[in-house]
């Protein structure tokens, strides 16, 4: 029998924590620890960095979890604007790497603008909805869009394409769940097949190479075409049941690139097979079922959309990162969720966790 006080400590820890939620969440994490420490060929040092990360995301998700929806809502429009103006920031003063200029420096550390509108994006377009549920007309959705387009073409022009389309989606997703007519729908799908011309003549040579060794990596085996190709290879290695752990040739040969972040699916693939991507699969389907339902049973506009959207934020991370790895989309840079190594995304994810947890916990929220 624990003391009073430990007991009231227990009960304050797990408060509004969605068990199923967190199990599945920290389920992945484990396979994605095992995996990290694999594709780094055994350097603990990632692991262990990787395990800090998880420690910090954690914190963040709690910290979330035990804030109620409504206050959420405080945060939308004063993140989504110094969001914004971080990205703007970033043109004139912020650190090129890779060709890219991704981040701005704050001294002893560097943060990546645009993984704010992950969370800053479908939070300020459900807070926008609900203010206006009562009145909702065409020209609501016409000014959710520019909110979208305007952050989503400031992260485009980075250039980080894959970043931008996952901030393009949540956005998306929360005017979709908020009742965007159908015939919009269409039109806008219509509009893009229309547009493809002037779309491709918009694009950089690289993120044009990348689309053309999708259709044939073989043409450029060793350059545009070699990620698709090693990952393949290794993903069809695997076999059904895979190689093992820690015995994955691609791997540890280091034929797959950006084996710990991009394209850890690769290395997972190669060493658990076909069954182990499929426990992964049901992983992930969980994580999303379980979402969803959050989002359904939510009692109100703001806390359904920004529920639905972040569970299908989390699909979207999934598909194209393992449609990229797989060969079926083009390479765009995004990280397979709870697995891929990496800080601030992995906080993200957390804090998006932690939302749905919150919604969950505090079902009863007011209309305000």
């Amino acid at each position: 029998m624990l003391p009073p006080m430990l007991q009231r400590f227990r009960k304050r820890l797990v408060e509004n924590i969605d068990g199923p939620l967190l199990a599945v969440t920290l389920a992945i994490m484990a396979f994605g620890l095992a995996t990290i420490y694999s594709a780094t060929v055994y350097a603990s040092d990632r692991t262990v960095a990787q395990l800090m990360n998880l420690g910090v995301g954690l914190l963040a998700m709690w910290l979330i979890a035990q804030t109620p929806p409504q206050k959420l809502m405080r945060f939308a429009v004063p993140l989504y604007v110094v969001g914004v103006t971080l990205l703007l920031l970033v043109f004139p003063f912020g650190v090129k790497v890779n060709g890219a200029r991704r981040w701005l420096s704050l001294g002893l550390i560097r943060i990546q603008p645009a993984e704010i509108l992950k969370i800053a994006m479908p939070l300020m377009l459900a807070w926008y909805f609900h203010k206006n549920e009562a009145v909702l007309r065409i020209r609501h959705y016409a000014v959710a869009g520019l909110l979208l387009i305007v952050p989503f073409a400031l992260i485009a022009k980075q250039p980080d394409l894959g970043t931008a389309i996952l901030v393009g989606a949540a956005g998306f997703y929360v005017i979709f769940f908020a009742g965007l007519p159908w015939k919009i729908i269409i039109g806008m799908i219509a509009a893009g097949v229309a547009t493809t011309p002037l779309v491709w003549s918009l694009l950089r040579d690289y993120q044009r190479r990348r689309i053309l060794t999708l259709i044939d990596p073989t043409t450029d085996p060793l350059g545009a075409g070699y990620h698709i190709i090693q990952s393949t290879i290794a993903i069809g290695s695997g076999g059904p049941f895979g190689m093992g752990w820690l015995q994955g040739t691609q791997t540890h040969l280091e034929f797959i690139p950006e084996r710990h972040t991009d394209f850890i699916f690769a290395v997972f693939s190669e060493e658990r097979g076909l069954v182990g991507n499929g426990i992964l699969l049901i992983l992930y389907l969980s994580l999303i079922a379980r979402g969803l339902m959050i989002a359904a049973s939510a009692s109100t506009l703001f806390a359904r959309v920004l529920a639905g959207s972040i569970t299908l934020s989390f699909f979207t991370y999934v598909f194209v990162n393992m449609g990229m790895v797989s060969g079926i989309l083009p390479v765009v840079g995004v990280p397979l969720p709870f697995m891929s190594y990496g800080g601030t995304a992995l906080v993200t994810l957390f804090i998006g966790v932690g939302i749905l947890m919150s919604i969950q916990s505090h079902r009863m929220l007011l209309k305000k």
